[in-house]
């Protein structure tokens, strides 16, 4: 396929006559592998959760998003899709090998590349010439072709650019919009290790996505453009942040100054919270700081961003300490709204809710419960003996504070409307400005990260 022009690649895949095979079934690569089959090819997911192989072989999506079930069980039916945990036989089977594999950092700070070592082992071990093997997964500058090409050309004794294409295109989806985010929201981007592999990717991607291709110089530049992607975002959250905290000590509502600013079409602030979560923006900053550090140098600015927005629980869990003390309680029981990392997605990977609780601990506060609509089971939970609930009434009864952790839908609400969930509620602490200030009862405090604080009465 790698010598096939681009006529040819076009006319294959929506014969049907392309299989594509993609490692990893999480948030990332199961819609991946939704948008190519709805573009005409045959599939095969790649993933070493047999829990999530047995799920798509009965064409069920392995995670919770929109509109990936349809798809699989269409496909399914068709014949083209199959899942499996032997990745050399799916490289064997396929003529496009896709890794989406999570890519992590340790606790010192260095790149965790060992999934994506372990798919790109098995993916040379079936590689054959004319294949074209895609990078997806976000990584530091210079994997693909420093970490991913030794590994493919070693095992295979074939040699990248030359008897097989290898490019990078990173994902760029949020949760719970993967596959339309893929297929209709942005322009893909594509970066090969040589002109005729970046060739090859875009006119596949072409036939995939709806709003065209970007095709970048090369691999390098196309695993920073990713990087940079998320890294402008947490920044910007960094600075919503400090602004946020000079807007409550001043008196001033950061959402009214927000609002204002963002009138003017060169700036966009973001919204200020709790922390920063999830797998993504997170971890692309440390990826940067720790090539940057391999390279001599230093990134201060993406640094302290990132400094900030992790002691944002701390900062969070100061404004429950101050409440207290203001209002005297002592000993109280603390419900925490949100567990996932982002509104309205069941997901809690890094979340900042962990941090949060963990600051409650030190603080002595003992009885704390949690409250999720969309997450009905947490392992992390489980260990610490923290109980999560999803029944909103249950949290708050009984509760003296409520800490507002995810910006969840079922949040916004007037804060009159709280407090006739819970006859004892004395503080809310707002991390992520979802509630309406209409009236507080005698006695009583609400706070925002970014608002000041209000006293019933």
């Amino acid at each position: 396929m790698f010598d096939m022009e681009e006529g040819e690649i076009r006319r294959a895949l929506r014969d049907g006559k392309i299989k594509v095979s993609v490692y990893g079934l999480g948030h990332v690569g199961s819609p991946i592998l939704a948008a190519w089959l709805q573009a005409g090819a045959s599939g095969i997911g790649v993933d070493v959760d047999e829990g999530k192989v047995l799920k798509l072989n009965r064409g069920e999506s392995p995670v919770d998003e929109p509109c990936l079930t349809d798809v699989f069980r269409k496909a399914l039916e068709e014949g083209r899709l199959k899942a499996t945990s032997d990745g050399e036989w799916a490289s064997r089977e396929t003529h496009v090998k896709i890794i989406a594999v999570p890519t992590l950092i340790d606790d010192e700070g260095k790149p965790n590349l060992d999934a994506l070592r372990s798919a790109a082992e098995s993916i040379a071990s079936g590689l054959k010439e004319g294949d074209l093997v895609i990078l997806e997964s976000s990584v530091p500058p210079g994997t693909t072709r420093e970490v991913l090409k030794p590994i493919l050309e070693e095992l295979s004794g074939l040699q990248a650019g030359k008897d097989f294409g290898l490019a990078y295109s990173p994902e760029r989806i949020s949760e719970g919009r993967a596959l339309r985010d893929i297929v209709e929201s942005y322009p893909k981007v594509v970066g090969g290790i040589d002109a005729k592999s970046t060739e090859v990717a875009a006119s596949l991607y072409s036939l995939v996505v709806k709003r065209g291709v970007i095709k970048l110089s090369s691999d390098l530049a196309a695993e920073l453009e990713k990087l940079a992607e998320g890294i402008y975002r947490d920044v910007n959250i960094a600075l919503a942040n400090e602004i946020a905290a000079l807007c409550r000590r001043l008196g001033v509502d950061y959402d009214e100054v927000r609002m204002a600013a963002n009138s003017q079409p060169h700036s966009h602030l973001h919204k200020p919270g709790t922390g920063v979560g999830g797998l993504c923006i997170p971890v692309y900053p440390r990826f940067l700081i720790w090539k940057a550090k391999d390279l001599g140098m230093e990134l201060p600015l993406t640094a302290i961003a990132r400094t900030i927005n992790e002691n944002m629980p701390a900062e969070v869990s100061r404004l429950v300490r101050e409440g207290m003390k203001r209002l005297g309680i002592s000993d109280p029981k603390l419900a925490i709204l949100g567990l996932a990392f982002r509104g309205d997605v069941p997901d809690s990977r890094l979340s900042p809710t962990y941090d949060l609780i963990n600051h409650m601990f030190s603080m002595g506060i003992r009885e704390i419960v949690v409250h999720d609509p969309m997450i009905r089971e947490d392992v992390k939970l489980d260990e610490i003996g923290v109980p999560l609930t999803n029944d909103l009434i249950e949290a708050l009864g009984g509760a003296d504070i409520a800490v507002i952790s995810t910006d969840h839908s079922v949040y916004r609400m007037k804060s009159s409307e709280m407090f006739q969930l819970s006859d004892k509620l004395r503080l809310i602490v707002d991390g992520r400005h979802v509630i309406e200030v209409d009236s507080l009862p005698s006695g009583v405090l609400y706070v925002g990260v970014g608002r000041p604080w209000r006293e019933g009465g």
